[in-house]
């Protein structure tokens, strides 16, 4: 920002005589930013209520004295400040830092960031203590509404408006508005109404209304006023009424008033109250109450009482002087009896839960309270209610490698008595009692000599009763592991476990009792260079000999050309083989590429090492392996329980490429014996270059020869965008039957031709030709042929398809079996064509005897068309749909019926809108209007059996 002004000791603007050099342009720009701070100070640290100002942009800052106050003139063509999150901008802003004030000389506009609106007009003034704004000849603007007035006065929480012209229809951007109000006197509350008194309503700026007051809800539309006007057979007439309310500027209530004419008493009220901040140390409160006269009961006979919901929630903080954070609390209290029966559990039943915590640098505590109040539960309950709990949580502590974390918590519960504990279960479903837990884990590490660690480790958690009943689950446990040359490590480990005791509840009962004593030895090492050799040995002194775990023996080598993992599960105490697996590969690729080393010159001896003589430069293998494109692997194994797993020997060629490749494997079962499986994959690529001409193809074949069945598929593709392709499972020693029954069609599975593009792409179709193939008979039974077409463009969709019965071996037509349309089409701004179209065909009985049924369903298909001015968003939609399904039985349409389209007109006013609907199948005729924020309400309802209004008739629908 730069300003163009200098200012004498009386603060009189001087006029600028000569271009300033750079040095003075620097002092000038220095000096403005001092006044800028000065002023940003001033509005910071005028009090508790300080604004922030700041300066966005401006051309010229003046500093006055006027009257013993002092003025701060910002002025340029286009000023702009930022007062916290609002935004003003002017021509002229005048700020008065004694009165803390600023004033917008002549046309201005202030944003209301937390009210979302816009005030424009002439000499506005804003006082920044109380964020007061008045004005003359101010429009005010937001999202739903657009206010004009003669005098404004702007406070928080409130706008106030003399001779004000307000409307909704201003972000219609159509001149006249369509509907106004004028009244002399204005109360808007931001967020939730505006009240004018002394208003007439304008139609296109026509005075037609004169009203002494109107209130129009601006708040969320579930706070919206409704009333509800019904008519039951039991409860005869109804009334359901929601009137929103606000108290401040931080409640907002709806009054809940219902009505029923059978029911005694017939009235019920209730609240819901919202409520941010209302009380120091409280965020938030919330209340929904509701007392509801009892339904009547089965017989039709009144049913005196009422049933009460109640919701009610607190939140807060309170700030404590030693507290890293303040102290949160909620409070909940609920009770829900509407729509429950007379016999449900959990009518009558209050809930109360309550939480605080706080955190100080020493410890975090926390305090709940869970409770029921009513009926007492005949049923267990699994959910424990902390009828009081306190938790008191140190921070860990921590003292070189020794850490330790406790945690203690003391309550009183009710819950599920545990079905293991007799004394519990003695007392009912469920037991009330006290229960203290302590919680710590404790953690030691340390190098007790070269190349060592050791650690150790205590977790326990005891729970104890106010039953005499107690749980304890204690976990010790030491490791002493001990490296040699980086690569070979061995470790002990010794521990002890502990879990016993029965809890009086199932929330917290323990699995069963444990004592188990491990110790356990593990010993990785790597004997030979590429070889890594371990062994992990464990004993339980607490287990019988047979019982233990067996010692797993691990080998794993992975030296060009060969890859193996191998694992061996040995029971030394029962001297059996309990597990053993392996995992073998067999190549190298890069062994027929041929690797240069640079030649090393001859180097003396030295007290470190011995001499070492010249080295030639030569040529290096990565391996011996003769066939750098072949690949071979086995996996296989043994369990003592289940027997020999299943051997598979893995043939694999690749190509030049490395994308051609063909693999081949068997699968050996070992237990029958017998091969269970014989399958080849192919991929291969062919083509001048991986661009303009790429082919690929790839195959999969799998032969079974316990079952005789064979399956595959196979692909040819061109440029990643067109492809043929194959599928068939078959059954190859299919039981051939003398006298198969009529219509049983025997095959031996299924095979099927397709060409099209690959899937994914805007456009996309598809060719297909197969089914049932018999192999005996040689052809296909029931073969189809089908065709599928999709086009994709932007705001439209086509797809087409269809499915063509051909002449087989057990079929003797050419006949469309399906065909479906699925369409999504507009033609510019103005008009659309959606529509889901299915047609498919039946046949019952035998050929040539069998008969068809036809089935046509719209479901639904829809024209639309915009109705307006040319360059202009439409103002009108005319809408026709069809919903209707067709059937012919032999050529026959069943149930005739003409065709029952559905007539619809939309006028959309942006402001109110106007929806009429003609069923001219079933002469029905509706018409409803909505205005912003509300459903639409149905004015009238024109059937043959009458005219209904359900504003005024209360049993409409």
């Amino acid at each position: 920002m730069s300003f163009g002004s200098r200012r004498g000791r009386t603060g009189a603007r001087q006029p600028v005589k000569n271009q300033p050099s750079r040095k003075g342009k620097l002092r000038i720009l220095a000096r403005n930013t001092v006044l800028t701070l000065g002023l940003l100070g001033t509005a910071v640290l005028g009090g508790a209520e300080a604004r922030t100002v700041k300066i966005v942009s401006a051309d010229t800052l003046e500093l006055r004295q006027v009257d013993g106050q002092e003025l701060v003139i910002i002025s340029g063509a286009n000023v702009e400040l930022r007062v916290d999150d609002d935004v003003v901008r002017a021509r002229r802003v005048e700020y008065n830092r004694t009165r803390r004030t600023l004033t917008l000389v002549g046309a201005a506009s202030y944003r209301s960031a937390r009210d979302g609106q816009d005030l424009s007009g002439e000499n506005l003034v804003v006082e920044l203590g109380d964020e007061q704004i008045t004005g003359q000849d101010v429009l005010i603007s937001d999202a739903d509404l657009e206010i004009q007035g003669q005098e404004v006065e702007r406070i928080p929480g409130q706008l106030r408006a003399t001779g004000g012209y307000f409307t909704t229809c201003a972000k219609c951007g159509r001149t006249p508005n369509d509907y106004a109000f004028r009244a002399e006197r204005l109360i808007v509350y931001p967020g939730d109404r505006l009240v004018a008194y002394r208003a007439q309503l304008l139609l296109a700026d026509v005075p037609v209304l004169f009203l002494p007051v109107i209130v129009i809800p601006l708040n969320d539309p579930e706070r919206q006023p409704r009333v509800l006007i019904g008519q039951d057979s039991a409860d005869g007439y109804t009334v359901e009424a929601d009137l929103p309310f606000s108290v401040g500027s931080s409640t907002l209530g709806t009054t809940l008033l219902r009505f029923y004419q059978n029911r005694s008493p017939s009235v019920g009220a209730g609240v819901a109250l919202r409520s941010y901040a209302p009380l120091p140390f409280v965020d938030r409160a919330d209340l929904y109450t509701l007392a509801d006269p009892k339904p009547l009961n089965p017989d039709g006979s009144a049913n005196p009482g009422y049933d009460v919901d109640l919701n009610f929630g607190v939140t807060g903080r309170v700030p404590l002087s030693l507290a890293t954070r303040d102290l949160d609390y909620r409070l909940n209290v609920t009770r829900k009896d509407i729509g429950l029966s007379e016999t449900a559990a959990e009518r009558g039943v209050t809930r109360v839960d309550f939480g605080a915590r706080v955190e100080y640098p020493l410890f975090s505590a926390e305090f709940a309270y869970l409770n029921r109040f009513g009926p007492e539960p005949t049923t267990g309950i699994y959910t424990p209610y902390r009828k009081t709990e306190a938790v008191l949580d140190p921070k860990p502590y921590t003292n070189g490698t020794f850490s330790a974390d406790t945690r203690l918590t003391a309550g009183r519960y009710t819950a599920q008595s545990n079905p293991l504990s007799p004394s519990a279960t003695a007392q009912g479903p469920n037991i009330s009692t006290t229960r203290l837990e302590e919680q710590h884990a404790l953690a030691y590490t340390a190098q007790p000599w070269k190349d060592a660690d050791l650690a150790l480790g205590n977790t326990f958690t005891g729970r104890y009763y106010g039953t005499g009943a107690r749980t304890v689950d204690l976990n010790l446990n030491a490791g002493l592991t001990q490296r040699f040359n980086t690569t070979n490590t061995v470790t002990f480990g010794v521990g002890y476990l502990r879990r016993e005791g029965t809890s009086p509840f199932a929330f917290d009962a323990l699995g069963g009792r444990l004592l188990s004593a491990p110790l356990s030895l593990n010993l990785s090492t790597v004997p030979v260079p590429d070889v890594r050799f371990g062994v992990s040995l464990k004993r339980d002194l607490f287990l019988a000999p047979d019982l233990q775990d067996p010692a797993v023996f691990t080998v794993s080598v992975n030296r060009l050309p060969l890859n193996l993992n191998a694992q061996l599960g040995y029971q030394p105490f029962t001297k059996e083989l309990e597990t053993f697996s392996y995992n073998a590969t067999v190549g190298d690729p890069g062994s027929g590429t041929l690797t240069p080393v640079d030649a090393q010159p001859a180097r003396p001896a030295t007290e470190y090492g011995p001499a070492v003589p010249a080295r030639p430069a030569y040529l290096r293998r990565s391996s011996a392996w003769p066939a750098p494109d072949l690949t071979l692997s086995a996996s296989g194994g043994y369990s003592r329980v289940t027997g020999y797993s299943p051997f598979t020997l893995r043939a694999t060629v690749t190509g030049a490429t490395r994308a051609d490749s063909i693999s081949v494997y068997a699968t050996h079962n070992i237990e029958k014996p017998q091969i269970d499986e014989v399958g080849a994959t192919i991929n291969a690529t062919v083509g001048r270059d991986a661009v303009l001409n790429p082919l690929t193809f790839s195959a999969r074949e799998t032969l079974y020869p316990p079952t005789g069945r064979i399956s595959g598929n196979a692909t040819l593709t061109w440029r990643a965008r067109y492809q043929l392709s194959t599928t068939h499972d078959l059954l190859l020693n299919r039981v051939v039957e003398d006298n198969p029954a009529p219509g049983s069609a025997p095959n031996s599975g299924t095979l099927t031709f397709s060409v099209g593009t690959v899937n994914g792409s805007a456009n996309d179709w598809q060719l297909t030709y197969g089914g049932p193939y018999d192999l005996v008979r040689g052809g296909w039974t029931r073969p189809t042929a089908s065709g599928s077409l999709s086009v994709t463009r932007p705001g439209q969709r086509l797809a087409l398809s269809a499915t063509v019965a051909t002449p087989g071996l057990d079929q003797f037509r050419t006949e469309l079996t399906r065909a479906d349309l699925d369409a999504n089409i507009g033609f510019g701004s103005r008009a659309a064509l959606s529509g889901q179209v299915q047609y498919y065909r039946t046949r019952s009985g035998f050929y040539p005897d069998d008969t068809a049924t036809d089935y046509l369903s719209i479901d639904p298909l829809r024209v639309s068309v915009g109705i307006g001015r040319k360059g202009q968003v439409p103002g009108a939609y005319l809408t026709g749909s069809l919903r209707q399904t067709f059937v012919w039985k032999d050529g026959v349409r069943q149930d005739p019926a003409p065709l029952s389209p559905v007539i619809g007109l939309t006028i959309d006013r942006c402001c109110w809108a106007v929806q009429a609907e003609a069923d001219l199948m079933q002469r029905r005729y509706r018409l409803s209007v909505g205005l912003p924020g509300q459903s639409q309400y149905p004015l009238f309802d024109l059937t043959p059996d009458g005219t209904k209004v359900p504003l005024l008739n209360p049993d409409s629908p």
